[in-house]
């Protein structure tokens, strides 16, 4: 649980900083790549080959693939057909789907889960909400497309984590991860990629902290923290980002946040946290029992 909220946090400024240097400034996909290559030379150093099957290696490559490449890919081409508002409202069904295909991985069903991932979307919805356009449909199912690649791919690591051996170091094959990735990023900024470069000293210090720390640290450290916690707190904490980069924004750039909404969003939100870990105590007792 440590390890998410660190990394919730480091993520809530890192989005704001975004918003501010970034967005708009420099192209989306030279960000991306950028972040991607940076993240690979963090982790290669730590990478042992010994430690490595093929199988797993095919495995890593593609949840790092699916997690952090084509689901930027999905969520760079949503903000072409919505408003930024509407992305951000779209964005709050991940935790769904984590812990949805967190138990057809397992072949199970648990409703407590699934009614804590529902309670993290209603708290979403109450602090983001804001009226849709009337085309809506085609950036809706875009986002879903995000959405499901990040969900896919932090529970597709935390399903291979669980069934490893217990004593395998992660960082030691993280970097395979980041390899996965890359392979997206370079195919999308050869594709979509603008011309768009940075041009201040400030930019290109953002694009170094958003790839070794951000990206780097920041995804190592999720899922690192996706396995150990149970399925419906992973899911619940897919949506602590909406009210934390608020926050950051609220208290470092005075941006204006709606407070009622802010505080009873993130009240809901807790209770969800609180439903999905009384639900895996009361599990893991029944099973003891």
């Amino acid at each position: 649980m440590t390890y998410l909220v660190g990394v919730t946090l480091l993520w809530a400024f890192s989005f704001s900083l975004i918003g501010v240097y970034l967005a708009g400034q420099v192209d989306s996909y030279f960000a991306v790549l950028t972040r991607i290559v940076l993240a690979t030379l963090v982790f290669l150093p730590f990478l042992k080959w010994r430690n490595v099957r093929p199988a797993l290696a095919a495995k890593l490559m593609t949840v790092g693939a699916l997690q952090l490449g084509i689901m930027y890919v999905f969520y760079y081409k949503s903000f072409l057909l919505l408003s930024v508002p509407e992305v951000l409202i779209f964005t709050i069904f991940t935790p769904v789907y984590v812990t949805l295909i967190y138990d057809l991985l397992n072949k199970r069903f648990s409703p407590g889960f699934l009614l804590a991932a529902v309670g993290a979307v209603v708290g979403a919805a109450i602090i983001r909400y804001d009226n849709l356009s009337e085309d809506y449909l085609l950036g809706f199912l875009v986002v879903q497309g995000a959405n499901l690649c990040f969900a896919m791919g932090q529970v597709g690591y935390k399903v291979i984590m669980e069934r490893e051996r217990a004593d395998l170091p992660q960082h030691t094959v993280f970097g395979l991860f980041y390899m996965g990735a890359l392979v997206v990023g370079v195919i999308s900024f050869l594709i979509w990629g603008g011309n768009k470069y940075p041009t201040t000293s400030t930019q290109w210090g953002v694009l170094l902290w958003l790839g070794a720390v951000a990206s780097g640290a920041g995804y190592f450290l999720w899922n690192k923290g996706a396995t150990l916690v149970n399925a419906g707190t992973l899911a619940v904490m897919n949506n602590a980002l909406i009210p934390a980069g608020l926050v950051v924004n609220l208290l470092i750039w005075n941006r204006e946040a709606d407070m009622p909404r802010l505080l009873i969003g993130s009240g809901v939100m807790f209770v969800a946290l609180y439903i999905a870990e009384r639900y895996f105590r009361n599990r893991a007792l029944q099973a003891a029992s």
